[in-house]
């Protein structure tokens, strides 16, 4: 029997054919309708240039939206992803051609039956031959999705990695919230709830961001009613990455969880996110966009601007993890502390903290997630304003990965360590 996940595959492969050929016939109407590509030679380089350009584009669909994960290195997909697809579709379009239809042709077939046939065999090919041979790579566990795969960032192998840990015992959790009376009672109770239930030793740590609303006054009785809840007011300028310094600078437990006031994040990865440091990773991000993972009336705009940050991100880290952008992570204290000093004010920090960890050599586990979005409340995200201060953060870290030569990262500074200990 087909499985669900192989199902939504090919309906997703389907789909982005579907828009790839959409793409290809908009791109031959705009050059020889609109730009003058005329004669018989400019309409053979329209056709040439149409082609290309929507090969390039299918390939981004189906990295993106079909075989998601695996590895986003610039120079794997410039000089072996992308030829090796491009091989993938001409053959597929080369038997198409030359075997498919002559031979349907020659048996009669009815000519759109044959075209039918021709189109859906040809796609076959393509997906197989894509399936195998151009999105695998050796990053990717044989055997797991790419989803669950786990992408330590120090070279060393995984079972060194965790062979050298002991339990962890307090999580913290800090929110930032600006303004939730609508929404910070369910998130304070509903994450409490959970937690308890799974026994685990918590604190919440609130950082209130100069709320004009009755969220002070909601934190002030909780923290009243459980010792193990606690707020402080934002003592850096107001704004979402001053908050979250705040908290990080203040919270007491071994490891931290960043979750937002607006209950759009589950408490049950919460938990996930606990054992899954507890079994020795130095970071835990979730994605909501791989195998398992949800999102639940995600504004369309908002979503389409996600994907294509974090494809960016993607390729230019060659990270395999594709929701750099989703503040709801958890880290140890020494990471927090590894990372620092953090320079964002705003929303960009979501993407400083994970970044850093990784090009400074922390391991990580990527995990699926559930993200709903909020019930009450308004949004404080303002995309307009976040576009350049993203890019700069991103560019600010991808200069210190390729150009400090290792000053920063864990596994040159042990070496640097134990070279001069010798002396």
């Amino acid at each position: 029997m087909v499985s669900k996940f192989f199902a939504q595959r090919i309906v997703r492969f389907l789909i982005g054919g579907a828009i790839a050929a959409a793409f290809n016939l908009g791109l031959i109407f705009l050059l020889i309708e609109k730009l003058g590509f005329n004669t018989p030679v400019l309409r053979n380089l329209a056709n040439v240039i149409s082609i290309e350009l929507s090969l390039i584009f299918s390939f981004f669909i189906y990295r993106f939206f079909v075989w998601t994960g695996g590895v986003w290195d610039a120079k794997e997909v410039l000089f072996k992803q992308l030829p090796l697809y491009h091989l993938s579709a001409g053959v597929a379009i080369i038997i198409r051609i030359f075997a498919i239809f002559p031979l349907l042709d020659w048996l009669r077939v009815n000519y759109a039956v044959n075209t039918l046939i021709g189109v859906l065999t040809s796609a076959t090919l393509n997906y197989l031959i894509s399936d195998r041979l151009v999105f695998k790579s050796k990053s990717q566990l044989s055997d797991i999705h790419s989803p669950e795969g786990l992408e330590p960032s120090l070279e060393d192998s995984i079972d060194t990695q965790l062979s050298n840990f002991s339990q962890l015992g307090l999580l913290s959790i800090v929110i930032p919230a600006h303004n939730e009376e609508g929404c910070i009672t369910e998130t304070l109770e509903s994450i409490v709830q959970i937690l308890d239930q799974e026994e685990i030793n918590f604190e919440i740590l609130v950082v209130n961001d100069n709320s004009r609303d009755r969220t002070e006054e909601i934190l002030q009785y909780y923290s009243s009613q459980d010792s193990r809840i606690t707020y402080i007011n934002n003592y850096y300028p107001n704004g979402f990455g001053f908050a979250i310094r705040c908290g990080l600078e203040n919270f007491k437990g071994d490891i931290v969880a960043i979750v937002m006031a607006d209950s759009s994040d589950d408490p049950q990865d919460i938990v996930r996110y606990y054992h899954k440091i507890n079994e020795g990773y130095d970071c835990v991000f979730g994605s909501r966009f791989i195998k398992g993972g949800k999102v639940i009336d995600y504004p369309s705009h908002k979503l389409i601007i996600n994907r294509m940050a974090n494809m960016f991100v993607n390729v230019l880290f060659g990270l395999g993890f594709n929701d750099t952008t989703n503040a709801f992570k958890a880290y140890r204290r020494e990471v927090i502390s590894g990372v620092s000093p953090l320079i964002s004010h705003h929303f960009n920090l979501t993407v400083e903290i994970p970044l850093k960890a990784i090009v400074r050599g922390y391991s990580f586990a990527t995990v699926p997630i559930t993200w709903r979005n909020r019930k009450a409340g308004i949004s404080k995200l303002k995309i307009k304003e976040m576009g350049s201060r993203y890019l700069f953060i991103v560019l600010y870290i991808w200069l210190e990965k390729y150009l400090s030569r290792g000053d920063y990262n864990l596994k040159y500074i042990k070496l640097k360590k134990s070279k001069y200990s010798k002396f």
